[in-house]
Order: structure tokens, then sequence, then C-alpha cells
């Protein structure tokens, strides 16, 4: 069952990369922009009540508006990942682990938020709320106590 998941998960995700860029493309807005225009064309104005008339065309600018929000999302979307990647390959102590992390999948995602939690506990616990410490920091550790236990 968990493996039927993943496999879903994983389709959908790419699913989901596919659709933000298409929806959110120059040549896609171009497309939706004809289908309005043809939808005015063939629309019987004349036979509508003004009320039809009126959600006709708000409909249209919803529509077209839906493909300039979504093109407008991923770009700011892309240049905000490059600041942080900027401001995390930049940083001594930062893990380089999570520059391009907006290319992992969820369950990694989950995963490494796991041990920011852990991270944020073990501060917690310890009263070192202000010190730094990296996700590096903490598979470090872990590697050692399992190199540890293997010995």
């Amino acid at each position: 069952m968990k493996t039927i998941y993943k496999k879903t998960e994983g389709v959908f995700e790419i699913f989901a990369k596919i659709a933000l860029k298409v929806f959110g493309s120059s040549i896609t807005f171009l497309l939706a922009v004809l289908v309005v225009i043809v939808y005015f064309i063939t629309t019987p104005f004349a036979r509508q009540s003004l009320h039809d008339s009126i959600y006709d065309i708000i409909l249209c600018f919803t529509f077209l508006g839906f493909f300039i929000i979504q093109k407008s999302f991923n770009k700011f979307n892309a240049v905000l990942n490059l600041k942080i990647n900027e401001l995390v390959s930049a940083h001594d102590k930062a893990s380089n682990r999570l520059v391009n992390i907006e290319n992992k999948t969820e369950a990694e995602l989950i995963e490494l938020s796991k041990h920011y939690s852990e991270i944020a506990e073990e501060s917690k616990r310890s009263g070192a709320l202000h010190s730094t410490q990296s996700i590096e920091h903490k598979l470090n550790r872990e590697q050692n106590e399992i190199n540890k236990e293997e010995k």
C-alpha cells in the first residue's frame, strides 16, 4: 500500500510540475486569448440578457487572469528560490544540501523537516537557542553514532 502511495505521489508531483510550466507559459496565455476571442465571436450577444453578457465578460477576464497569475507566481517562485540559494551557498556554516531544495520530492522534504525539528528540540533541551547548527551537523552526529554502534 505504501509503494502504491509513493508511486502515486511521484506521478502527481511530476504532473504538478508540468502543469505549473504549461499554465504559466506565454504560449498557453496566447492560446487562452484566442479561445476567448473565438468565444466572443461565436456567442450571440444580441440574444443574451445584459446579465448573461456581463457574466460572460467576467468569466473571460477571470479565465485569462488565471494564466497571468500563474506566470507571475512562477517568476516570483524562481526569483525567491534563487535568492535563498544564494544566501545558503554564501553562508559558511550553511549546508549546501539545501541549495535547489525546491527540486526535492515531498518525501525528502518531510525527512529534512524532521531533522530540523530534532535540531530545534536539541537546542531547546541544551539551552543553546542562539547557537548555529546546520543539517550537516545533525547528519554527521547520526553517522558517527551508527559507526560507533557498528564497532
